[in-house]
């Protein structure tokens, strides 16, 4: 099997500007979850077929996104029990991008459709005030006081575009949740043999090389946020018994132990 890094090396790159054609804001999302030593025969076969984002001559790049929700967690709440109209709401900062930092707003519709808008902002906030507080009156129906900061989600992530059809595909790596704890400690959990990757395609799109080769591969699409498989790994008092069947089909495609939580 190919290493990784060797395998990366032979995609053509594209740059950032490049990519502004494929923003895909509203989109159909696939998500699926394997085993990072399925990985790199996957990205070999699809070669031909994608280009992947280089910034500053790297290939992976690091994020970390501070998820808010409101105290007793209302919108994790409306994913636990399936319901749609869902919205997420973060800062996000590009580390390798020089820091760029967004705050960003994510909502899947009744057609399940996933729209996301987002204001650039100078850093992370620890709440959501002055041009975050603004554009989430404009575009949410909540009120962002009753909003607290959750949870960390890290990761790196490679970026793909595909060269036929219009379709975004990014597979992340080194998943790593953080909460902070009422005696200054932090509690974390880390997924190092995890991969998650989301195809991203606008709605008229076909099967893509990609997914074509991750049903090959035994890989079924398998949907859960990051933000909801945080909160069910670091947060005990959270009902969360709807997401037992989903996470236990999730380890079991990346070939991790699957330990239950939760109530």
């Amino acid at each position: 099997m190919p290493a990784l890094s060797s395998v990366i090396a032979k995609f053509e790159p594209i740059t950032l500007s490049e990519m502004e054609n494929v923003k895909l804001m509203e989109r159909t999302d696939s998500k699926y979850v394997f085993s990072r030593e399925q990985l790199p025969e996957i990205l070999d076969a699809m070669n031909s077929s994608y280009r992947l984002l280089e910034i500053n001559n790297m290939r992976q790049h690091r994020y970390e996104s501070l998820y808010y929700d409101t105290k007793d967690f209302q919108l994790f709440k409306r994913h636990h029990l399936g319901r749609l109209n869902r919205w997420k709401l973060r800062f996000r900062k590009y580390v390798d991008s020089g820091g760029l930092t967004f705050f960003e707003i994510k909502f899947k519709n009744r057609k399940e459709t996933t729209i996301k808008n987002r204001v650039k902002m100078k850093e992370v906030g620890n709440t959501i005030e002055g041009k975050a507080m603004d554009f989430m009156k404009e575009i949410t129906p909540f009120a962002p006081e009753n909003f607290e900061p959750k949870m960390w989600v890290n990761y790196s992530r490679m970026t793909f575009v595909n060269k036929f059809m219009k379709e975004r595909l990014t597979i992340d790596t080194d998943l790593h949740f953080k909460k902070a704890l009422a005696d200054g400690k932090v509690l974390e959990a880390r997924f190092p043999g995890m991969v998650i990757a989301e195809a991203k395609r606008g709605k008229a799109s076909s099967v893509s090389e990609f997914i074509r080769m991750v049903r090959l591969n035994g890989i079924r699409e398998s949907g859960i946020s990051k933000y909801c498989f945080g909160i069910y790994n670091l947060f005990d008092s959270v009902k969360k018994n709807n997401f037992k069947p989903r996470v236990r089909f999730i380890h079991k495609m990346a070939g991790m132990p699957f330990y239950p939580t939760g109530t």
